[in-house]
């Protein structure tokens, strides 16, 4: 299993929210690019990078942070929010981002994920299914779209997404442990690589996603916090 560190960014500073609110921010520091040299330097294998502000507002706020850390690191490097459009995707994979992650433009508008993965390849595209409850929330997790997880996710494998990024928003930076339940269903979907996140909170939580065969997981606030360390992944990753 893949364990990807959480590189969340908020007027240009590396944070951690509470349960998806823009309000309840904990800034863990001033340079997100320094934040992934020093996770690749431990043995990350993947980032995960979020323009926090662009998934609220909609357009790309922190690009040049983005850009940065890509052009800093050596490994592959996801990047989500604020991507709406194909000039969108385009930009961040010629910044040279290995992926990017759609959110609310999957959501609203049909086809386009599907559209996307088959242009520029289904390793190239995933989808963030971030819910409350069993329905997922698009508009940087304000709005609730109707859309409930199972079904939605395997609607996306069917039109060739491949790759699907599960959040729990309820659990996500309130370190309870993530919500295995609808792992366990999302990960039984033919054809998926599952990416877990929110709640991770000590190593076993880790341990018991890779003896599922989950694709991957993202760790956030338990990593910066100091209840999973770099030593915790790079044992997970090698077993």
């Amino acid at each position: 299993m893949i364990i990807l560190p959480a590189i969340d960014i908020q007027n240009g500073q590396c944070v951690r929210l509470r349960q998806g609110d823009a309000k309840e921010a904990t800034v863990y520091g001033s340079s997100p690019e320094a934040m992934a040299v020093k996770w690749e330097m431990e043995g990350a294998r993947y980032l995960h990078v979020v323009d926090l502000d662009g998934a609220f507002r909609g357009s790309a706020v922190n690009r040049r942070a983005v850009e940065a850390i890509c052009h800093a690191t050596a490994i592959p490097v996801e990047v989500g929010g604020g991507i709406r459009t194909e000039e969108d995707v385009e930009a961040y994979l010629a910044l040279g981002a290995s992926r990017v992650i759609l959110g609310s433009a999957a959501i609203e508008k049909e086809g386009f994920a599907a559209a996307m993965a088959k242009k520029y390849g289904p390793s190239r595209v995933a989808v963030s299914i971030d819910a409350r409850g069993d329905v997922a929330a698009s508009h940087g997790w304000t709005d609730g779209s109707g859309k409930k997880v199972i079904p939605f996710a395997e609607e996306l494998v069917r039109s060739g997404v491949s790759t699907i990024i599960y959040t729990d928003i309820s659990r996500d930076g309130m370190l309870t442990g993530p919500n295995f339940a609808m792992m366990e269903q999302l990960n039984r979907i033919l054809g998926i690589s599952l990416i877990a996140s929110g709640g991770m909170a000590e190593a076993g939580d880790l341990q018991r996603l890779a003896a599922m065969g989950v694709w991957g997981a993202i760790c956030g606030k338990a990593l910066y916090e100091g209840r999973i360390t770099m030593e915790d992944i790079r044992k997970i990753q090698e077993a």
